[in-house]
Parts: C-alpha cells; structure tokens; sequence
C-alpha cells in the first residue's frame, strides 16, 4: 500500500527544526538584517530540509512585505544592461529581496502595463531605467506610494531618486577626445533616441562639443542603428561604401562601435590607422576585442550595487526621501583612436 505524502511542512515545523521561536523565522523573511547571519542560517537549512514554502498570497493580504523588487529594462536582448542589473540583484538579495525582471522593447505603454502587472503582483519597490517614462507611469508610482528608483541616467531634477551617470558628459568626453586627436571629418553612429534619454543625451553632448570645436558633422555621416553588432555593421558600412568617409567615428556605445570595427574591416581600413572609432559604455569584453576599443567607461556595478542598497534601504526604513547621485565617468585610452595629420577637409 503507498504511503501517503507528509503534510507540506510549515512556518512551525520550521521553528522546531531550527530551534527558534516562529516569529524569528517570519523575521528572518520579512526584515532579515535584524536576525543574526548564523540563525538565519539555521532556518535556512532547515527550510531546505522540510522543502517549506511560505505563502506570500496570504502574507501580503496582511501588509508584510512580498520581498521581490521588480526591474523594468528597455531590453535583456543584449548585454548592454545585464552588469548593472547583476549588481543590483546582487545589493538587493544582500537585503533578503528577490528581483524580478522585465523588459518593455522602448515601448513606455508597455513599460507601464508591466509595472501594473508588477504591482498587482504586491512587488516592494520598483526600479526603471533612465528618466523618460510616460505621465501615467509616474502617476501610478505616486498614486500607490511605492518606493521606486531611476537606474542608468543621472539628473539633477529627477522626479524619482536616481542613481547613474551624466550621459551627455559622456558624449561630451568621447567627442572631445576625437576632437583633440585631430579629426575634422567625423560622423557619429547612435541609436533611434525616441524613449531613450541616455542615447540623447550622448548624442547631444557628443555634438554639442564638436561644434563647440568648429565641427558640424554632416547629414550623410550621421547614421542611426539599433542596439546590434549586424545593424551597425550593415548601416556603417554603407556610410564607408560612399566617395568621401569620415576619419572618426563616435559610437553611442560599445555595441555599435563594435559593429563600426567589423564593418571598416570587411571594407579593407586598418583601425585606428584609417578609421578611428570610439565608444561609450565599456562593456565586458571591449578591453579584449583586437584592437581593444576606447571608450567612456561608466560604472555599471557600481551603479548596480549603490541603486540596489538604495532601494532595498528605502523599503527597508520606510523612507521617501528622493536621493540622486552621478557616479563618475572616464575617459579610457585603448587602440581604436590614432591622432590624425593636417590633411584638407573632403570636399562638401
């Protein structure tokens, strides 16, 4: 005859594996840096041993936190925001919460029914990427009094607290950089910048320094390519493929500047040698391309980890204090950017 299953082990069997009181195991749940690391370890391994599941339904109808954050990104198509993240979900575990994810495609309609549908599931905080999103979404976050933070891009007049770095003086560094190397004739590669304030704000910044040195860059050297290595290799090399080329090419990131390299490569140009190509971000794994790519480092763990101790803190403490902090950028000089000899401007 079978036996039948064990009743599903709860919160009291928890306590007596563990030998401490229930309300240290609900503790231990619900504010675990008030509990000791030792005893919640105890508790965690006794959790193990009887396979319990709390049930977060029942504990949210009365008030208790639910111990996820939920992060809205533009996209995990890409690499692009999957550090800062990391760094986040580290800072926040850090605290007991668990992160969940999801990505919304540049759409802010979309980014705004996935934050329902992540209130709707009781998350304690919610985190977003950049500062353009839809009055509705804002609205929302203020209406059910949640804490949220703004990851990625830095503003002194954020409405939300923010976390990031100055993306147009990114654009700016990576613009004056090229310019003092000499080049006049330089074109730029940047993403579609509708709903994406960091990709604006790199491109102004980027352009607004280059005319600050005498440097318009022309209408035919300014192509636009989404976040892909194969779209900025196809866009760039056409722009190659024409009479006159530029000497620079300032990407607004480390994608495109990547898809610049290979598509100067498949045209036959040495880089830096014939092409100068810079980019923004410093990715994993752009110190290691051949050449290795210059580029305006902005500091994605350290942005992850400060905006998820934030976070966790503010849900932790109750605070709605709107805090906004720029982490600091840098300029790093790789083997993608040559300086340039006087040579006469390609004619107009």
């Amino acid at each position: 005859m079978t036996e039948k299953p064990n009743k599903k082990a709860d919160i009291v069997a928890v306590a007596r594996a563990a030998r401490v009181s229930i309300s240290t195991v609900s503790r231990s749940y619900n504010h675990p840096e008030l509990v000791k690391p030792a005893t919640r370890k105890k508790i965690d391994a006794a959790v193990r041993r009887l396979g319990y599941i709390r049930n977060r339904a029942a504990q949210t109808m009365h008030g208790i936190r639910s111990g996820t954050i939920g992060v809205i990104v533009p996209t995990i198509d890409h690499a692009i925001f999957a550090e800062v993240v990391q760094a986040f979900s580290d800072a926040v575990d850090a605290q007991g919460f668990t992160l969940l994810v999801a990505s919304h495609g540049y759409d802010l309609e979309r980014e705004y029914a996935v934050m329902r549908k992540f209130l709707e599931h009781r998350v304690d905080g919610i985190a977003l990427i950049g500062q353009t999103h839809s009055q509705e979404t804002f609205q929302l976050i203020a209406s059910q009094a949640i804490p949220a933070m703004t990851i990625w891009n830095y503003a002194p007049d954020a409405p939300l607290s923010c976390v990031g770095a100055d993306n147009r003086a990114a654009g700016r560094m990576a613009a004056g950089h090229i310019a003092r190397l000499g080049h006049r004739d330089i074109g730029i590669v940047f993403p579609p910048t509708a709903g994406n304030d960091r990709a604006m704000d790199r491109q102004t910044g980027a352009l607004g320094a280059l005319a600050q040195a005498g440097i318009t860059v022309r209408d035919a050297w300014s192509v636009e390519a989404p976040y892909s290595i194969s779209a900025a290799k196809e866009a760039v090399g056409q722009l190659l493929a024409a009479p006159h080329r530029p000497s620079a090419l300032i990407c607004g990131n480390d994608v495109l500047a990547q898809g610049a390299i290979y598509a100067a490569l498949r045209a036959g140009l040495r880089v830096p040698e014939d092409l100068s190509v810079i980019g923004i971000g410093d990715f994993k794994g752009s110190r290691e391309m051949e050449p290795a790519l210059t580029t305006v480092r902005l500091p994605a763990r350290r942005i992850g980890l400060m905006a998820g101790e934030r976070l966790a803190h503010s849900i932790i403490h109750a605070e709605r204090d709107v805090t906004r902090i720029c982490c600091d950028i840098e300029l790093l000089v790789r083997d993608t950017c040559s300086a340039i000899l006087p040579r006469r401007a390609a004619p107009l």
